[in-house]
């Protein structure tokens, strides 16, 4: 059974082809390379309209409205996790620009612009902060929770003699008499109160 495209798409939408053709079928992997070459002009578009985003595809793929729409709503389902990936691959792509700025500065010996590329990269990466220290689960401390029937700790007033206040309403409530009532149909006088209009003109 050949996985869905939208669960494809999660894991491999930016993977690059030739891999693609090692893991799917050749339309599988066409299929995805087009639509993640939409999703790239809806980052490029996105105050685009959904027909503008249909009728670009369309032309662009020869794609009929029906399946150029059924892609479109592939991409608005992806979007959410696709942003998560994409923030990551704009932060490599990031460090990657700064690097190449640096080493480009550094060829003319322009140290002010090193200085500057070297600060960028240790700011956007959070070098200066210590790296965060897992707990150990041994060192983990067990909350010492405890029912209690005391309203008291969630600052409420207790009732007084509630236990006997409980009984008393017990005994009350069960041994009050219950009256049956036979049901009697209702005369609404329907015919005088709604008349048919042959009625009130004859």
């Amino acid at each position: 059974m050949l996985p869905k495209i939208i669960d494809i798409c999660h894991t491999d939408l930016f993977t690059a082809e030739d891999e693609l053709l090692t893991k799917y079928n050749p339309q599988q992997v066409q299929h995805i390379v087009r639509l993640r070459d939409m999703y790239n002009w809806f980052l490029s578009f996105p105050d685009a309209t959904d027909r503008q985003f249909v009728d670009e595809f369309k032309s662009r793929y020869q794609l009929g409205r029906s399946k150029a729409f059924a892609d479109l709503a592939l991409i608005k389902t992806l979007l959410p996790s696709i942003s998560s990936a994409s923030r990551d691959f704009h932060r490599f792509r990031y460090n990657e620009m700064i690097l190449e700025t640096y080493h480009m500065a550094k060829a003319r010996k322009d140290t002010k612009t090193m200085e500057k590329a070297a600060s960028s990269y240790a700011k956007f990466n959070r070098v200066d902060l210590e790296d965060e220290q897992a707990v150990p689960y041994e060192d983990i401390v067990i909350q010492p929770f405890v029912p209690t029937m005391d309203p008291t700790v969630l600052g409420m007033h207790a009732v007084p003699n509630l236990d006997r206040k409980i009984q008393e309403l017990l005994k009350e409530m069960g041994t009050s008499d219950i009256e049956d009532i036979e049901f009697e149909e209702v005369d609404l006088e329907e015919k005088e109160l709604f008349p048919l209009p042959q009625e009130t003109n004859g």
